[in-house]
């Protein structure tokens, strides 16, 4: 007789638990739609402004970026995303200079943790809301983020404080 009872007590618990998981599928099944028509709302659709997109250098009108070779960006980067080439320089002063050359990235293997971008002392780099990045090819995901023929950018000229 004890096991007629408890049979029917874990029948009428399991009978409760499911109705329970029922009425909460009926609820969102005759709830109004909220489906995005994706590729047909493309030039409408904007990403939040916290998305973490696509890793991008920062460069201004005349083709200048911030970043001065220093690596610390790459040394942060969790699974070597960034590779950043460099070559020293002497300026007209006779100072040997470190000067960008090639600054790759590899989003493909990004884990968009934004490291690089939170390291880097110059503020060279940023993160860009763009989300359409299927390719074919691995290949294709490795891009070169300093422009060609882009610069770094000159230091402001302090003002001279006038002496009394």
């Amino acid at each position: 007789m004890n096991k007629v009872i408890r049979y029917l007590v874990n029948f009428a618990r399991g009978l409760r638990s499911l109705l329970v998981g029922m009425r909460a599928t009926l609820r969102v099944f005759f709830r109004k739609k909220t489906t995005e028509c994706y590729p047909e709302n493309r030039k409408t659709l904007t990403m939040f402004d916290r998305f973490r997109g696509e890793l991008v250098m920062l460069h201004d009108d005349q083709n200048h970026h911030k970043c001065t070779a220093c690596g610390i960006c790459e040394m942060n980067c969790p699974n070597s995303t960034i590779r950043i080439t460099s070559e020293m320089v002497t300026d007209e002063a006779g100072k040997k200079k470190k000067v960008l050359t090639e600054y790759r990235y590899d989003h493909g293997s990004c884990l968009f943790c934004q490291l690089c971008v939170r390291t880097c002392a110059q503020q060279a780099l940023g993160f860009l809301p763009t989300f359409e990045h299927a390719v074919f090819t691995r290949g294709k995901l490795i891009h070169k983020l300093n422009r060609e023929g882009s610069s770094l950018a000159p230091k402001p000229v302090a003002a001279e404080s006038p002496t009394a």
